[in-house]
């Protein structure tokens, strides 16, 4: 006998942008974490980076006052929590497990909320101890850099590093709701803050040519810090990520595609190579300008297009070469992308500005050809 058994899940969760969130007068996250319930008090448990406690000193005062604010939704579980963020934080269990024990200490449910403030990479990882916790603990996730609002907290994803791989350990779990605050990207570095740029890029690039237009008109102001514009590129490359994982028809990435990874198989190696002396970010820029050359040679894209890509990314400040990119062991970051997928070897490549397409194959030579080709561009 051969049962068959057929599920439809559906989830939904708000993206709130405002300023201030743990403001007392501010309503947002209030309402986002008792919207399905707002009848009851919800536990709640903060975790904060504590680059973000650094930079924020009155932030965990604030929090307490905006829980004291807000007593006909929110119970705080226990005093603020604060760990350390950054890669290094992703790898290996040990936090994850610490963590984990912190929910069971405060005797977190299924029904409690595990608010994560920090940048991407501690929300990765906290992201995938609640996870684990129970099965799955509800998740409201406060990104503080620009990579992690402009695309890694609206997602579905957490994990941690592991075996020299790049987010080897995870599991795909929606947040209950992602809160970007605009307050807490006024204390970031310039270079983490201009790394972040390099997720809205490649989105506009595979995805809206009009964005990337938008983008490569913006470079100075965008460099320069400016609000209006930097929040701009964050809610438009926030809402293309979320419209990609809400109709692409794979949201957990069950196929062998996945097309908002372009220039990531050469990222996620050079990190690891560099002993993550290179942010993400800068990864990403570095691979999205190799592959837009690779695409360049293989036919699909005019080299004017690769021109203005690379001119994109130098005005807004994000590198094109790191001294790891000669290390042999890059083109192991193809291979190791296809693992990671499954299936066929699938890469996005670009036809145009603004219109990706699937690939199966990177010729080892135009690869290394694109490598020398950097090297050259950025001396």
């Amino acid at each position: 006998m051969v049962l068959s058994c057929e599920a439809t899940i559906h989830f939904d969760y708000p993206i709130v942008f405002t300023e201030h969130a743990f403001a007392a007068d501010n309503s947002s996250l209030a309402k986002v974490i008792a919207r399905a319930e707002p009848d009851r008090v919800h536990r709640v448990l903060v975790i904060m980076e504590r680059a973000v406690a650094e930079a924020h000193p009155r932030l965990a005062v604030d929090i307490y006052a905006w829980a004291a604010a807000n007593p006909r939704h929110i119970a705080l579980a226990r005093e603020v929590l604060i760990d350390e963020g950054g890669e290094v934080a992703k790898s290996s269990m040990v936090r994850p497990l610490k963590i984990a024990a912190e929910l069971d200490a405060a005797r977190m449910d299924r029904q409690s909320v595990v608010m994560i403030v920090g940048g991407g990479a501690f929300l990765d990882m906290v992201g995938f101890a609640a996870a684990i916790t129970h099965r799955g603990v509800r998740v409201v996730r406060v990104p503080s850099t620009v990579l992690s609002q402009a695309d890694s907290a609206v997602g579905v994803k957490n994990g941690i590093n592991a075996f020299g791989k790049k987010n080897f350990l995870g599991t795909f779990a929606a947040p209950f709701a992602v809160v970007n605050d605009a307050a807490l990207l006024g204390t970031l570095p310039p270079r983490d803050r201009v790394a972040g740029m390099a997720e809205a890029v490649k989105v506009a690039l595979v995805r809206d040519g009009a964005f990337f237009e938008w983008i490569t008109k913006k470079t100075r102001a965008l460099a320069a810090n400016d609000r209006s514009a930097v929040g701009e590129l964050i809610e438009r490359s926030a809402e293309l990520h979320a419209r990609h994982i809400a109709t692409s028809g794979d949201p957990f990435e069950l196929g062998s595609a996945r097309p908002l990874d372009f220039g990531h198989w050469a990222a996620h190696k050079l990190e690891s190579l560099s002993e993550y002396d290179v942010r993400h970010g800068e990864g990403v820029a570095i691979g999205i300008a190799l592959d837009t050359y690779y695409s360049v040679e293989a036919g699909k894209l005019p080299r004017p297009a690769l021109e203005t890509v690379i001119h994109t990314l130098s005005a807004l400040g994000l590198p094109l070469w790191h001294d790891r990119m000669e290390d042999p062991a890059l083109l192991d970051g193809i291979r190791e992308f296809q693992e990671h997928l499954g299936g066929d070897l699938t890469v996005t490549l670009l036809a145009d500005l603004g219109r990706g397409y699937e690939a199966h194959a990177l010729e080892t030579s135009v690869v290394k050809s694109g490598i020398e080709w950097l090297k050259t561009r950025a001396r």
